[in-house]
């Protein structure tokens, strides 16, 4: 009896002993395994810089990308999208697998991008990704001069409808807004403008799509263009004189209260307003 229990406990022993830690008793393993990270193509968040090699045809793109303590960024290049004419119409890609922050890739850095031109620049723009413009007009070379919002060449401040695009702009107006009254010297401006308002809608003749808010805004002319000072609903020109007491009683007095809320029966803008 003794041999045969001492011969049961060795069997029983030997087969706790096969037994790995982690696997099941089958030998396969009790976790699944890590999926690796995907690496995706994207474009960068930025190109802040355009320069035009000593070639006059090689341009490098100065490009912001993702970052981290391991590599983030694998085939990082610039193509022409369309053959050169009037512009030169440039793509910035690469692969990441920073849309897993689990990569690491948190942070970006500055990286350069080249492409080839079939033949020399010129004088021709640059537009990178198909909204970030460059130009050679007024830049300092090699580099091209980075456009802004209001294009490469903007209206100077004055009495204009581009620059009271500006200005519309300057205050961050909503899409489709209507100018509705301007009051300028040159050095300073009062505007009023509105937006639609209500549910959308393709019927013209429901009047809830036809109802208004508005909004008035002061500004003085710098050299960046129109600069906000304050907006007011207020009339004449308490609300503006507290802020800047140099804007002119002569744009500002005849000022009537502006409502908040323009009704249906709001008469639509002159033919001499435009939309943003």
């Amino acid at each position: 009896m003794a041999v045969l229990i001492s011969t049961l406990a060795a069997l029983w022993l030997g087969a706790c002993g096969t037994q790995v830690a982690g696997e099941g008793g089958d030998g396969s393993s009790s976790s699944a395994p890590t999926e690796p990270i995907p690496w995706t193509t994207m474009e960068p968040s930025a190109v802040t810089g355009v320069r035009v090699g000593g070639d006059g045809r090689t341009l490098l793109l100065d490009a912001q990308v993702p970052s981290g303590p391991n590599p983030c960024v694998r085939k990082l290049k610039a193509v022409l999208t369309d053959p050169m004419a009037e512009l030169v119409r440039v793509q910035v890609t690469y692969t990441s697998p920073s849309g897993d922050r689990a990569s690491g890739c948190t942070k970006e850095a500055m990286a350069t991008a080249r492409v080839r031109l079939p033949k020399p620049l010129g004088d021709r723009d640059v537009i990178v990704d198909n909204y970030t413009r460059f130009t050679a007009d007024k830049a300092e070379p090699p580099a091209l001069r980075l456009c802004g919002k209001l294009g490469c060449t903007p209206a100077p401040t004055g009495c204009t409808a581009a620059s009271y695009d500006q200005a519309l702009m300057a205050v961050d107006a909503p899409n489709h807004t209507y100018r509705d009254s301007e009051k300028c010297d040159g050095r300073w401006l009062v505007m009023d403008f509105s937006w639609r308002t209500g549910p959308a809608c393709g019927d013209s003749t429901n009047p809830a799509c036809s109802s208004r808010l508005g909004d008035r805004w002061f500004f003085r002319a710098e050299k960046s263009g129109w600069r906000p000072i304050v907006a007011g609903a207020a009339g004449g020109c308490r609300d503006v004189q507290r802020k800047e007491p140099a804007f002119p009683t002569s744009l500002c007095e005849s000022l009537a209260p502006l409502s908040s809320e323009l009704h249906p029966s709001y008469a639509p803008p002159s033919a001499s307003a435009t939309t943003r």
